[in-house]
């Protein structure tokens, strides 16, 4: 589950090197004021490391006249990518109607709503997209939310409402975390800021913890904090001073979905509108008051997001990181010879493998929420950011689009084998799969084969479990049952915080969104945000650009697949006339670091620490805890990496905190 190569993009700065540029938003809501600007302050502290190139502090009566009345306080720390001036502050005001913005991200289409709010009258005073996004927002209100492009997450505050929306970009891009108590309501770029606020109880949920066991990462909306919950993308919510008065805010509105019909066009007219839709989303992510460029692997996915950004910028400068006797040299000769090939600077940037477990430590220390994924993203972000890299491109949502995993096809056709033996009864078959895979498997393929034959048999429920890492048998052993949760047999929601995609019965597009919903969502994305933010790289995403993905989606699958043949035969057909015979022909690749030697060897000590330390709290069987970890000491063929190094992960944070049933 490590991340892919190709994960993170780079380009380089005008000479202002190893200074931070990233923005980050908080914010809270309260009925006393007197510990609102110490709480948020407190917060921006907490996010330094997202930028300090600028930060600002506004305190917003939520009140109706009355100067004791509840209170918001907004805070931010700013990247400096659109508008270097002064003019590009926020929080930023409306001064014609004393609305108030604070935002992160990046607006793609700004010009175009640019264009259209000049015609309507308004004045604009700066360059910024953020303050054509509290142009739009004042001007057309929550609506203006659905004519956004790009990765965002904001606050806003309407002055002759006194209520505030929040919102978050359609697929989650950009992060947002929310906390809801009975006196105030707090919101952050990051988790640990509303921690830093001193205003959150610290009671672990078990639930969100559950979650990250089974997959890796934890599940949204869930959290490992019991008052803290991500923000779900592609929603707006309106927040007003009844939160502060223990009223609770209304539900946030989804105002975006994946297509719900197919549209017609066959695989040639398809691939003709991938290209040019690809070629206006590449366009759109070059926008910055910053020299932008590529991350180049040996992958299609880099190599055509290079190429057409080499058609628009005169200079592109792709960077290929590699791990030397790690990984091995072929990446970066492949990604060296494509890079001459399309006429663009390449630059080798190799990562000194002996100080690797240094840095792998280093990451787990630094971890916002707890995943088993980005070590990659955190060292290829950490290198680059010592080659002055601000901000770049990247092919993540490829493989999600266009169906570069083996779920696409191992999905439906163990879901087809697995109802074929239908009739048998659930216990058989666990028990006969289970006494069969014992003779002939390690422990760790004979706990996922057994929960493939006993879970849902559907398309969605194979999908979802050949996602998981630690089994149900391994997690309920250790006393955290979902039923305990109220979470559902996959230790996934339930009803509301509960995705079920379906397109017409169509197996393609149902693995799709959920790729895209779950792996994606909730660790790819968010684990790139987390680990470039910690080194001050904004990494942009093309292949998520929203038109693309609206028109992708709604392509039946019959058009995105090939029996037998290559994956993503639609995105190559796209880039076909600048992907080279080897590029073409190279099978999917990532960075393979020795991440399992590394926690049996020179990551062992700190690794059994986290592990004594988990085992400790009162809510997980700690002799369970051991074991696992002690089986994987003992037999490395036992099971996979990433599943010890989820207990090691959530290890070295739970004794911060106070858990609750």
């Amino acid at each position: 589950m490590v991340s892919r190569a190709g994960i993170v993009a780079g380009a380089v700065a005008p000479r202002q090197r190893g200074i931070p540029r990233v923005c980050g938003i908080c914010g809270v809501i309260s009925a006393d004021p007197r510990p609102v600007e110490p709480a948020v302050r407190a917060m921006m502290r907490a996010m330094r490391h997202r930028g300090p190139d600028d930060e600002g502090f506004e305190l917003l009566s939520l009140g109706q006249g009355d100067a004791a009345g509840p209170v918001a306080g907004f805070g931010f720390r700013r990247l400096a990518i659109l508008d270097l001036s002064p003019a590009g502050h926020q929080p930023m005001f409306n001064e014609r109607t004393g609305d108030c913005l604070v935002f992160n991200g990046e607006i793609y289409n700004f010009r175009q709503l640019r264009a259209e709010l000049q015609l309507a009258g308004v004045v604009f005073r700066s360059t910024s997209d953020t303050e054509v996004l509290l142009q739009a927002l004042s001007t057309w209100g929550e609506a203006a939310v659905e004519r956004l492009q790009g990765m965002f997450a904001f606050a806003f505050y309407h002055a002759e409402s006194r209520r505030i929306l929040l919102a978050r970009d359609p697929l989650g891009i950009k992060p947002l975390y929310v906390a809801a108590l009975p006196d105030r309501f707090l919101f952050a770029s990051e988790i640990q800021p509303l921690l830093s606020a001193g205003l959150v109880p610290l009671d672990l949920d078990l639930a969100g913890i559950s979650g990250m066991l089974a997959y890796g990462a934890v599940q949204s909306p869930r959290t490992v904090y019991r008052h803290i919950h991500a923000f779900p993308p592609g929603n707006v919510q309106w927040i007003d001073a009844g939160v502060a008065g223990g009223r609770v805010a209304a539900s946030p509105r989804r105002y975006w979905d994946f297509p719900r019909r197919p549209v017609t066009d066959d695989p040639r007219l398809a691939a003709k509108r991938v290209h040019d839709l690809l070629h206006q989303a590449v366009l759109r992510h070059l926008v910055a008051d910053v020299p932008v460029g590529v991350f180049l692997s040996a992958g299609i996915d880099s190599t055509v997001i290079a190429s057409f950004a080499r058609e628009y910028t005169p200079r592109v400068t792709a960077f290929t990181v590699g791990f030397g006797a790690v990984h091995g040299e072929d990446e970066v000769h492949l990604a060296a010879e494509t890079a001459r090939a399309l006429g663009i600077e390449h630059v080798a940037v190799e990562l000194d493998a002996h100080n690797m477990p240094e840095k792998w430590h280093d990451w787990l220390q630094g971890m916002d929420s707890p995943s088993i994924d980005g070590f990659n993203t955190y060292v290829v972000s950490r290198r680059l950011a010592g080659e002055g890299v601000v901000v770049g491109l990247s092919g993540l949502g490829a493989d999600e689009l266009f169906g570069g995993y083996g779920t696409f096809t191992r999905a439906p056709r163990l879901s087809n084998l697995l109802r074929a033996v239908g009739f048998i009864p659930r216990s058989l078959r666990q028990a006969a799969v289970s006494s069969l895979a014992a003779a002939f498997g390690p422990p760790g393929f004979t706990e996922k084969l057994a929960d493939l034959v006993a879970g849902d048999t559907s398309v969605a429920g194979v999908a979802r479990s050949l996602r998981r890492a630690l089994s149900d048998q391994r997690i309920r052993a250790m006393g955290l049952s979902p039923d305990l949760f109220g979470l559902a047999p996959d230790y996934l929601g339930k009803g509301a915080d509960r995705i079920e995609p379906a397109f017409d019965g169509d197996a393609f597009n149902t693995v799709a969104r959920l790729e895209a919903t779950h792996y994606m969502g909730d660790t790819l994305l968010r684990d790139t945000d987390a680990n470039s933010m910690r080194h001050s790289l904004e990494v942009r995403v093309p292949f998520l650009d929203l038109p693309l993905v609206d028109y992708v989606s709604a392509l039946p699958g019959r058009v995105k697949r090939q029996a037998g043949g290559k994956s993503k035969p639609l995105l190559r057909a796209a880039g076909d006339h600048v992907l080279s015979q080897r590029v073409s022909s190279r099978p999917k690749t990532g960075f393979t670091l020795p991440i399992g030697d590394w926690m049996r060897s020179e990551m062992r000590d700190p690794c059994t620490t986290a592990i004594g330390q988990l085992a400790a709290q009162p809510f997980i069987d700690g002799d369970e805890v051991t074991r696992t970890w002690r089986l994987f000491l003992e037999d490395p063929k036992s099971m996979h990496w990433s599943r010890p190094l989820a207990l090691v992960v959530l290890g070295l944070g739970t004794y911060l905190a106070k858990p609750t049933a």
